[in-house]
């Protein structure tokens, strides 16, 4: 299956998720002789990744999301390692290419971060088949996501100012000087917040889904019509296949007092064979979540916000045109997988399985895949020489990028 330049994956795990009973008795629990504890995270492509231990192996590369409720283990390879006893397969429906797929349903996994974050017995679900290629689209070994069990007995301060969690048991936490106080509810183990949302100079009150493992801004469902001026997108991969729709700038969405202007949103394509669980109006994603620090207290059914250095920057996306991933054993070549019609390196020739081998004369082994991201979204009019392989041919395209939206 092609993986799409936006994972917003997170969205289309509910079916998957309520397949495996009694995710919502698992928590975490702070080791007895601490009061708190900080864990380092990475930002990659605007998830969260952080380490963790599963039955004293490891450590393994999870990212931390709010959209999914069950432990989902990505890397079949880890069946293996882990020595699963007491495992079952379960066959999840497929509703596009594929008929169906297949995971693995683990129980009584022992399970732990920064060695003082403890949950033991814990249930995960183990892909037979890593199609949605995490690793590559990171470019770094993604192994699962971890979700509702990590957020919902503990408050969980998400600072990215400085890269870190602070874990405390709810009522310890000290919340931020002049916190907004969002209220939430948690559905279905994940955490829904109502706002309201303008496009088309019309004001919509909208229940979304607060989603750190989605790298979109914003995304709405089951619109009316779109706002003027939008563009076709691939918006990343589901259990369907690829999740096809548009992007378009709203023109405000408020959290609290914060009045978030100038929006790229998601709409993805109305598509009848998939239905949430629980009916909302679209999602919150990290290109808006990262730009505040962030306290989830599920047990109070709260979300407090600051506002970091990165509130007022300009939401931009791609001015290329292109989705690529990391290809190679050490993930360290740059593959294009699509190229958008009419975009800028569509009017230059490059072609979906052309290899990227430097930018602007930098070979791509020495780039991370967020440092390529931004540069291909850095300024419209701003010129990239990219060296390109394809067919034992190598050749150098000047490329100028475009803003489409």
């Amino acid at each position: 299956m092609p993986r799409g330049v936006r994972y917003s994956i997170l969205l289309f795990l509910l079916t998957f998720v309520c397949c495996v009973p009694c995710a919502k008795a698992q928590h975490f629990d702070i080791a007895r002789n601490k009061k708190r504890v900080y864990v380092p995270f990475k930002v990659v492509r605007s998830m969260i990744v952080i380490p963790l231990k599963i039955n004293n192996k490891g450590p393994y590369n999870f990212i931390l999301d709010t959209g999914v409720g069950l432990l989902l283990i990505t890397d079949p390879l880890l069946v293996d390692s882990l020595n699963i006893a007491n495992k079952r397969t379960i066959k999840i429906a497929g509703l596009g290419e594929r008929e169906n797929y297949e995971a693995i349903v683990a129980p009584l996994l022992n399970v732990t971060v920064q060695g003082s974050l403890e949950s033991s017995n814990i249930s995960a679900a183990i892909l037979k088949d890593d199609f949605f290629g995490l690793s590559g689209y990171a470019g770094m070994p993604i192994h699962g996501l971890l979700g509702y069990a990590f957020f919902n007995k503990l408050a969980v301060k998400v600072s990215f100012t400085d890269s870190t969690l602070l874990v405390m048991k709810p009522g310890s936490m000290r919340i931020f000087r002049k916190a907004e106080k969002i209220p939430l509810t948690i559905e279905d183990g994940k955490p829904y917040m109502t706002t309201n949302v303008t496009s088309n100079g019309m004001e919509k009150t909208s229940k979304l889904l607060i989603d750190l493992g989605a790298g979109h801004p914003l995304s709405l469902e089951n619109v009316d019509s779109l706002p003027q001026k939008s563009i076709t997108a691939n918006l990343g991969v589901g259990l369907n296949g690829l999740i096809d729709g548009h992007l378009a700038r709203v023109n405000s969405m408020a959290i609290g007092k914060y009045s978030i202007k100038n929006i790229i949103a998601s709409f993805p394509a109305d598509d009848p064979s998939f239905k949430t669980s629980i009916p909302r109006d679209g999602s919150v994603g990290m290109g808006v979540l990262k730009r505040f620090d962030i306290i989830f207290d599920y047990q109070n059914n709260a979300m407090y916000l600051k506002p970091n250095a990165a509130f007022k920057e300009t939401f931009e996306h791609d001015m290329s045109g292109l989705s690529y991933h990391a290809g190679g054993k050490k993930f360290d070549r740059l593959i294009i997988e699509k190229v958008d019609v009419g975009s800028a390196a569509y009017e230059m020739g490059i072609q979906e399985d052309d290899e990227i081998l430097s930018i602007n004369f930098k070979p791509v082994n020495k780039m991370s895949l967020q440092q390529v991201d931004d540069l291909l979204k850095s300024k419209d009019g701003r010129t990239v020489l990219l060296e390109i392989h394809r067919d034992k041919i190598t050749d150098m395209v000047l490329l100028t990028l475009k803003r489409r939206i």
